[in-house]
């Protein structure tokens, strides 16, 4: 299968099919509704998608590395890293594999460089800024660590309408993502030390950041804290609501692929309310079979376009270099 989405993509070169390769066993190993809903994609795509996740994910683990460490040496790491992709999309060489492979697709479709700078910016945001006053607060962190994900992707997924019209609900369902995963993973961020929920929206409930150790330290549930994930569930409900006009705008290829993550993500929330709104104590999970009947639904989809479709797809729409 990787061999066939390598040669679907063109990509040739020995080194780079290498870091491809790389980059897609990061994202079956840590993205899994991901890349279930990145198989429905066509197979000329996955690879670039691939890269992208690979990319947020190398990041993403030396922020929330575990392991001993002074904040210094992790923003020289993040610092390193980003030296090292300005390097690869000026035309150098990136040490990273999974550099080389996302300064491929950067190139490969013209995605804007600061996009890249937003999401390391908030990365580095991470090392130093541990909760946020407001969700306005919150959504200046999301532009870049979320926001700008969806933005990247896309140039990959195509378009049918003007990029200017599709850019602020693909925004806006990066953010629904991230929102969902800050549901799922209270009690993961807790042992960070970092609390993602806005702190006027907790406190609107009586709930504190001190309320919320004590309830990871002791198992203890609160009904203050139930209700205040319950209306940050409502909230994220919103974001997903302003992303699903953008399904449309998108290039029928991948209106599959984006619809099945559309769902998987939504039933995380559903499966935290399931739980009793746990998350401070255990990550709620969707079940596989669950997981299973949306990817089908996504094939049968595809297969139903194609059965239907006999002139050409209408081709993606590809936006301009912003630089």
């Amino acid at each position: 299968m990787t061999r066939r989405e390598l040669e679907a993509a063109t990509i040739t070169d020995p080194a780079l099919r290498t870091a491809f390769e790389g980059c897609r066993r990061l994202n079956a190993r840590h993205g899994k509704t991901y890349f279930l809903a990145t198989r429905l994609l066509p197979a000329s795509r996955r690879p670039a998608v691939h890269a992208l996740y690979a990319f947020a994910r190398l990041a993403d683990d030396i922020v929330d590395d575990l392991a001993p460490a002074e904040p210094g040496e992790r923003a020289q790491r993040l610092q390193t890293l980003s030296h090292d992709l300005r390097t690869a999309i000026n035309g150098g060489s990136g040490r990273h594999p999974v550099v080389a492979a996302v300064a491929h697709t950067a190139h490969r479709y013209r995605i804007p460089h600061s996009h890249f700078d937003d999401f390391l910016t908030s990365m580095r945001s991470d090392l130093t800024v541990t909760d946020y006053g407001t969700l306005d607060e919150l959504r200046t962190y999301m532009h870049g660590s979320a926001a700008v994900i969806g933005l990247q992707m896309l140039p990959v997924l195509g378009h049918v309408t003007a990029r200017e019209e599709a850019a602020p609900h693909a925004a806006a369902l990066g953010e629904a993502f991230q929102l969902t995963n800050f549901i799922r993973d209270v009690g993961e961020d807790l042992d960070r030390d970092r609390v993602y929920l806005p702190a006027d929206l907790l406190a609107a409930e009586g709930v504190d950041r001190e309320l919320l150790y004590w309830s990871r330290r002791t198992g203890r549930d609160d009904p203050r804290i139930t209700r205040a994930l319950r209306s940050a569930t409502a909230l994220t409900r919103r974001f997903y609501a302003r992303a699903r006009p953008g399904l449309d705008m998108l290039a029928p290829a991948s209106r599959p692929c984006v619809r099945t993550a559309f769902v998987l993500y939504g039933d995380i929330l559903d499966a935290v309310a399931r739980d009793g709104y746990a998350s401070v104590h255990r990550r709620s999970v969707v079940p596989p079979i669950r997981r299973a009947v949306v990817a089908a639904a996504g094939l049968a989809n595809i297969a139903a376009s194609r059965l239907t479709t006999s002139a050409p797809a209408t081709p993606a729409v590809v936006e301009e270099p912003t630089r």
